[in-house]
């Protein structure tokens, strides 16, 4: 069996799972069916970049068909009460990619008093405007923002502009996430997944 898992500040695993089953063959039987030895695909170590506050990092899975590659960029923040909970995006070659699609979002804290469920409403910007959106709850402490074009669009761009970003589910305050580093990394990913970047980080 072959696994390549990242985790990356708390955002979970990410990685892709491939199994060979091999089963005994005897002697004469082996000499009937063997096949000359084919060599597994080079895998390459995840690779990782810090900028300001925030960090990337990029794994690569040759499937030996296609080399899919999934880029992820997080920081870390404390809310009010100091409890630590990070901000991530993630994206891979397989996905649509921008401007057809956007990285996912998704924010990982431990804060039982957050709200739960599906189509939550989310508020993220600073004072200089707001976007709205929904988050769904996965159950383990951890909001994914719904996925629409336009919105994460619009929420990506807010995050190039602001200093520190300003999120809050349901008209609770969920944290101040600073945005130091999050241009750049977000070009890094443009230029490891093979998207462009200039709608977001010009």
């Amino acid at each position: 069996m072959m696994m390549r898992i990242f985790r990356l500040a708390g955002f979970g695993a990410l990685g892709a799972v491939a199994t060979v089953t091999v089963l005994p063959l005897s002697g004469a039987a082996w000499a009937q069916t063997a096949a000359p030895a084919q060599p597994a695909p080079a895998q390459v170590e995840p690779k990782m970049e810090t900028f300001g506050k925030w960090s990337t990092i990029v794994d690569e899975v040759n499937t030996g068909e296609d080399v899919r590659k999934t880029c992820a960029a997080s920081t870390a923040f404390l809310d009010a009460d100091g409890t630590s909970g990070t901000l991530t995006l993630a994206i891979s070659n397989g996905d649509a990619l921008p401007p057809d699609g956007y990285p996912t979002l998704v924010i990982a804290l431990k804060n039982k008093d957050l709200p739960t469920g599906e189509n939550i409403p989310a508020v993220f910007g600073d004072s200089n405007g707001k976007v709205k959106a929904t988050v769904n709850a996965s159950g383990d402490g951890q909001w994914m923002m719904n996925n629409k074009t336009e919105t994460t669009l619009a929420v990506l761009r807010a995050m190039r502009r602001a200093g520190a970003l300003d999120v809050s589910f349901k008209d609770k305050p969920v944290a101040m996430v600073s945005m130091d580093g999050f241009t750049k990394a977000y070009r890094s990913l443009g230029v490891s997944c093979g998207f462009p970047t200039g709608d977001v980080a010009p």
